[in-house]
């Protein structure tokens, strides 16, 4: 719940809220946007309370800098192991938002290319770890044995892979999993390669629908027979992440995983879905007050100038849109995947801030954000008194929150038509098949 604040034009002064309609760019888009909603989160407002405890602004700074790091530093590791051919590394390269072909993907081939465990760690986020463990299912396969050889204690979950159906090898994997009480989840992969071959043999009669329920029981049914109990089945393309159980499987992930691993979770996983992208907002969200606290400190240490908190702003800001995907780099890989031309998907961003970052335009939307902050930084120091101390009677502090709010708000809406521009260019193109590789991946 927030608390909502009315901000009256300061006396004597222009009318600021015309003015924010008449300014030209970020400053104009920012400010209209605070103006129609100034408002406080209340939880935020508690934990900052639960914080401030000094009078001393280093005190308070290293405080809220060990939060921030411990948040950014917070380590997640995903096994994923199945049989040889089933797509594990396929599969890793694709949870890591990169084709098989990118330079820090994992080697990919017709034979089994991984010996030993191999974490490969998330591009953007270093501590988030996607581990590819050796095929299973040889002859002298033993689950007990294997689990111990690649460190079961060392993961925090378990991707179960197969392809074409699950054999008796996954089924010790999950029973030995879940003796150890560890998480596991069985992801049936290639499935685009199915519908193909169902529309092959049943032209005009094959329903996609019907041959996914299908795949999904026979998948169950399998394991239910081999042992394991009530399992849980996600069908998943590598090459087309965004359609069938992907989504799902995410959702499921977000809510059986807490604190700092479930916010690793949502910023690592590709944001494919409205949904994901509104998780992945919240979980930014969430933190806000740190980044904002954090900015206004720096700023008001002595001897040093009120605008050096633009920098860490900006460096904000560019995580932020890295994170929904609106910088070159990934609007240009999500081109050359196939769903559009990168001027079509750059037209999609609308927000200045995610279209042009820069540090004078993040000084214009601060200036303009103070003078119509007043009466929220008024509130904010009469919940914390301290902050008139701390952060420039807390003007400075609101100015930095408002404006990671708004930039938040605007970046996941931009995301949201991005994909929707993305995936409907390539439902139009006709059916979603891939270039069919020819050769079993792995």
């Amino acid at each position: 719940m927030g608390l909502s604040v009315s901000v009256s034009p300061p006396p004597a002064s222009r009318d600021w809220s015309k003015t924010a309609q008449q300014l030209p760019g970020a400053s104009g888009e920012m400010l209209s946007s605070a103006m129609q909603s100034l408002e406080l989160r209340e939880q935020d407002l508690t934990e900052m309370g639960s914080l401030i405890q000094s009078r001393v602004v280093l005190e308070v700074s290293t405080q809220v800098q060990t939060l921030l790091d411990s948040l950014d530093s917070a380590p997640l590791d995903i096994a994923v192991t199945g049989e040889s051919g089933a797509g594990k590394s396929t599969l890793v390269n694709a949870l890591r938002g990169l084709s098989d072909s990118d330079p820090r993907a994992a080697p990919t081939g017709v034979v089994e290319t991984t010996a030993e465990p191999t974490p490969y760690p998330h591009p953007g986020l270093p501590s988030v770890r996607l581990w590819d463990l050796p095929g299973t299912g040889t002859p002298s396969f033993r689950a007990e044995r294997y689990l111990e050889q690649v460190g079961l204690m060392r993961f925090d979950f378990f991707l179960l892979v197969a392809s074409e159906r699950f054999r008796e090898s996954h089924a010790q994997l999950a029973q030995a999993l879940a003796a150890a009480g560890r998480r596991f989840y069985f992801i049936r992969t290639k499935v685009d390669q199915d519908l193909r071959a169902s529309r092959r043999r049943r032209p005009g009669r094959s329903q996609e629908g019907q041959v996914l329920a299908e795949i999904r029981a026979d998948c169950a049914r399998q394991l239910e027979k081999e042992g394991a109990a009530a399992p849980r089945v996600f069908l998943l393309s590598a090459f087309q992440l965004h359609r069938f159980d992907f989504p799902r499987l995410q959702a499921t992930l977000a809510e059986e995983l807490a604190g700092h691993k479930r916010h690793a979770l949502l910023l690592a996983l590709p944001a494919l879905t409205a949904e994901a992208v509104g998780r992945r907002k919240e979980t930014l969200r969430r933190h806000v007050w740190k980044k904002a606290l954090l900015a206004s400190l720096v700023s008001a240490l002595p001897g040093l100038p009120l605008q050096l908190n633009v920098p860490m702003l900006v460096e904000t800001l560019g995580s932020y849109r890295r994170s929904f995907g609106l910088d070159e780099e990934s609007l240009g890989a999500l081109a050359r995947a196939g769903a559009g031309s990168p001027q079509w998907l750059r037209a999609q961003v609308r927000s200045a801030l995610a279209r042009e970052l820069s540090p004078a335009a993040v000084r214009d939307v601060l200036s303009q954000a103070a003078l119509c902050g007043q009466a929220a930084a008024r509130l904010a120091r009469a919940r914390l008194p301290l902050l008139e101390n701390l952060v420039a009677g807390g003007i400075s502090f609101v100015a930095a929150y408002f404006l990671l709010q708004g930039a938040l708000e605007d970046f996941a809406g931009d995301a949201q038509r991005v994909l929707e521009a993305a995936y409907r260019t390539e439902e139009e193109g006709g059916p979603c098949d891939p270039p069919d590789p020819g050769f079993l991946y792995d």
